[in-house]
């Protein structure tokens, strides 16, 4: 049963996460059909742009606990976000966690809408943001990321786009009315403007990816197998704080 669906109009393809039962949790399956649909998309002469959504209450929940996906995998799959030749575009209207923002972050672009909530989760199970850094921390306001990597602190979508992990806070438009004119401004575009555009933006984040995916893989794959994460997790599972927790 697939857990990534496509569908297309007008030039904008549109592919949904579509795991509700595990808030759309990373696992192996959805990181892998995700990253077809993706090469599908960038192949394809008559997309012009690509929307990420979801299903569900979740637009991620982070990395599947249950059955993860392969670090290395992960780290592909960022990367071909950053790198894919045509505009993608993070539509959320739920919950991000952990993994999820990187996500959002390897995204072009990005709205929320009032009922989303974001969260690096990461500390309070003993890992660390450690691959999604790559996208994110040239984006983000240095003195809230901190913030919200240290504490794992929830916060909302307009301060999602203060700090710059969104483009847009669709507070009080609604997040698809938000969203129109973004689209209609790639489909005004031309395609070679739009992937040589798009390649002057990512390269920043493109030289973080050559410089450190191989230390940062390295660094989450020892965290998670780790005494402190096998706790940290344990405890998520069983809905109990973990035993460190003051």
């Amino acid at each position: 049963m697939s857990v990534v669906t496509v569908t297309r109009a007008r030039g904008v393809a549109t592919l949904t996460l579509d795991s509700p039962g595990n808030r759309n949790a990373l696992s192996a399956a959805l990181v892998g059909e995700l990253a077809d649909a993706l090469a599908d998309c960038g192949a394809d002469a008559d997309v012009r742009a690509v929307v990420l959504t979801h299903t569900g209450n979740s637009f991620s929940a982070g990395a599947d606990l249950k059955q993860p996906p392969d670090p290395a995998a992960f780290v592909a799959l960022l990367r071909q976000v950053v790198e894919l030749p045509k505009p993608v575009v993070a539509r959320v209207t739920g919950h991000v966690r952990a993994g999820g923002l990187g996500l959002v972050g390897a995204c072009d672009l990005a709205a929320a809408g009032p009922d989303a909530t974001f969260a690096f989760t990461e500390v309070r199970i003993g890992v660390a943001p450690a691959v999604i850094s790559m996208p994110l921390l040239p984006r983000l306001d240095p003195r809230a990321a901190a913030r919200y990597y240290l504490t794992g602190e929830r916060f909302d979508a307009e301060e999602a786009a203060r700090i710059g992990l969104l483009t847009v806070a669709a507070t009080s438009t609604g997040i698809d009315a938000a969203l129109e004119p973004v689209l209609d401004g790639l489909r005004r575009s031309s395609p070679q403007a739009l992937a040589e555009t798009k390649r002057l933006l990512t390269a920043i984040v493109l030289e973080t990816f050559d410089r450190d995916a191989a230390a940062l893989t390295a660094l989450s794959a020892r965290l998670f197998a780790s005494a402190e994460a096998r706790e940290g997790m344990t405890a998520f599972l069983e809905r109990r704080d973990p035993a460190w927790v003051l």
